[in-house]
């Protein structure tokens, strides 16, 4: 272990020097990965003669302060998991946090979360850029050590944040189904969503704008991406980018959300200021090539709000109405719908949107494909 250790920080110590030494002025690395989807296969922790001699030690008091200390804060399901024995605070692994696979695994993880503390630290210490590391999530079915287990997976995100508090945030790679289930996941006690890998599909594209909306995550990077061309990735992105002022405008003030539909979820809804905003996916309304087909294709969307009832909507594939959920009496109609785009900061019109547009007056839409921006202005009759 401690010559692993030794030989890891060597390297990472190298790299961040080189980093500082080319780049601490033009800033072009914005954060670092210190390890990659570190895991344990093909079983649920190590077995070997060290291995075993700590698992019957006393879990560390470090550990156990902080369970201590956040007992209230903790991942429900780990929480779960020590409460089972009685929320015990002194003994070995087992003793207080009973035998099986979830032990291992706790106990991998500890090792694995200190291992990567004290290699991100050193490397914080040359050059203290954000560090992140990410994990390989558990697809359907399987228990510790049919996958990378012990990694920084969201049922051990106290575990690591125990165990390595130089690490910045933990971040899912997307190979699995669930794309939401594991956000949400990854989300809890404030950890700022990144996804630093996702399998190249179509499904990309509304998927990034989803994550810049419904989580206000800080990136989203599908796997290869220098080596794939995808339109609509590239056109979610031009989105963002061109979305990027007003999100940082109104960043973390209950202004902003995203969604993401397809055929398995054809409708969520969204709540801002006064209005409910239902979303539907776009092949609802039967009018567009691919509304018959088996399987649809996904749509996705980022909201802000910029004014009491003045919205700005970018994605495709979506089709929106509205609701005042303050005062239900009251119905709601489209005033103006905008098509543009943004130039330095600044809105342009292309179009001034009419009622073949807005299917009179009845919702906002943005097709398929489309990938466009509108703002729009609502108001409240009787």
């Amino acid at each position: 272990y401690k010559s692993n250790v030794q030989a890891d920080k060597n390297a990472f110590v190298a790299l961040m020097q080189y980093i500082r030494k080319i780049d601490e002025k033009q800033n072009t690395i914005i954060m670092v990965q210190p390890e990659n989807e570190i895991g344990m296969l093909p079983s649920a922790r190590d077995y070997s003669p060290k291995a075993n001699e700590l698992f019957q030690e006393k879990v560390p008091g470090e550990l156990v302060d902080y369970l201590v200390k956040n007992k209230e804060l903790l991942i429900p399901e780990f929480r779960e998991l020590w409460s089972q024995n009685g929320y015990k605070t002194d003994g070995n692994w087992e003793e207080i946090f009973g035998g099986g696979f979830q032990t291992d695994e706790l106990f991998m993880a500890w090792y694995y979360s200190k291992f990567t503390e004290e290699i991100t630290k050193a490397g914080k210490e040359i050059y203290p850029l954000p560090m992140f590391v990410n994990a390989a999530l558990i697809r359907p079915g399987k228990i510790p050590g049919e996958y990378p287990s012990a990694g920084p997976l969201p049922h051990l995100m106290d575990i690591w944040k125990a165990g390595a508090p130089s690490i910045d945030f933990l971040s899912p790679d997307f190979y699995t189904p669930n794309f939401e289930k594991w956000c949400d996941l990854y989300t809890r006690q404030n950890n700022p969503l990144f996804v630093p890998e996702h399998r190249f599909d179509t499904t990309v594209g509304p998927k990034a704008l989803f994550t810049f909306g419904h989580y206000e995550g800080i990136g989203f990077s599908p796997f290869g991406i220098e080596s794939r061309v995808d339109d609509g990735l590239k056109k979610a992105y031009d989105l963002i980018q061109q979305l990027s002022p007003l999100i940082y405008e109104n960043f973390g003030q209950n202004k902003i959300d995203g969604v993401l539909l397809d055929r398995e979820k054809i409708q969520t809804t969204v709540v801002l200021g006064d209005y409910e905003l239902s979303f539907k996916n776009s092949y609802t309304l039967g009018w567009e090539a691919g509304a018959t087909n088996e399987v649809w294709d996904s749509g996705g969307a980022i909201i802000i709000q910029t004014g009491e009832s003045e919205f700005y909507i970018g994605g495709s594939g979506v089709v929106v109405t509205f609701k005042n959920w303050r005062q239900k009496d009251k119905n709601v109609g489209i005033l103006k719908t905008d098509e543009g785009f943004f130039d330095n900061g600044k809105w342009k019109v292309i179009r001034h949107l009419n009622g073949d547009q807005t299917h009179q007056g009845r919702h906002i839409r943005i097709g398929h494909g489309a990938y466009a921006i509108q703002r729009f202005t609502l108001y409240q009759y009787e």
